[in-house]
């Protein structure tokens, strides 16, 4: 199907730009959002009639977009989830986890304008970016932990994994150590028996 872009589409064109979709994505996805018209005369004269009102209305919304993003790029969230001795989560961080932090501290961010290539499943400071707009995008770091503590931890750059591993190391070479010093076979008793 054809259609007139009413917005720019990362990968698919600009504004007015008549481009070739597949049905689906134009009936399901784009003419019930407004962001594109069937392509034929009758759209093509009332868009161009309105063209300098929707390039007008596009700005408007790509500058609030970019005044939120300001408010919001760089900024950090820290999301507590269990997880086990490795760092893999039980379960995964997808984009409503993250719209949802955001929304809790004050940002204004629908689920669909978070970027997830794939979901997040381990623990650690993740980069994220949202889309604010078709022409805003901003980053966001996720500080994905298991408790308050480890989640600072982690904000100073220390591995908290590898944390964990060379204390675990360290307390098993101790008790190794401990064993052998006043372990097996140091005690000399007698056991009895008339010799």
């Amino acid at each position: 199907m054809k259609v007139i872009l009413l917005e720019r589409l990362e990968g698919w064109g600009a504004l007015g730009d008549v481009v070739t979709v597949k049905d689906g994505f134009a009936r399901n996805f784009l003419l019930p959002r407004s962001k594109a018209l069937r392509a034929n005369s009758a759209n093509m004269k009332v868009f161009d009639a309105q063209r300098a009102e929707i390039e007008v209305r596009n700005a408007k919304t790509k500058e609030t977009a970019g005044g939120a993003g300001e408010k919001l790029d760089g900024t950090a969230y820290i999301l507590i989830r269990q997880a086990g001795e490795s760092g893999q989560l039980y379960g995964s961080v997808a984009g409503r986890d993250v719209a949802e932090i955001i929304n809790a501290e004050g940002g204004k961010v629908e689920r669909a304008m978070v970027v997830l290539d794939k979901p997040i499943k381990t623990l650690g400071l993740h980069e994220v970016k949202v889309r604010l707009h078709a022409e805003v995008t901003v980053t966001v770091t996720l500080n994905i932990a298991r408790s308050q503590d480890e989640a600072e931890r982690q904000a100073r750059g220390e591995n908290v994994i590898n944390s964990q591993f060379e204390e675990d190391r360290a307390a098993d070479e101790q008790a190794t150590a401990d064993l052998l010093q006043g372990g097996a076979g140091s005690a000399e008793k007698d056991y009895g028996g008339d010799a």
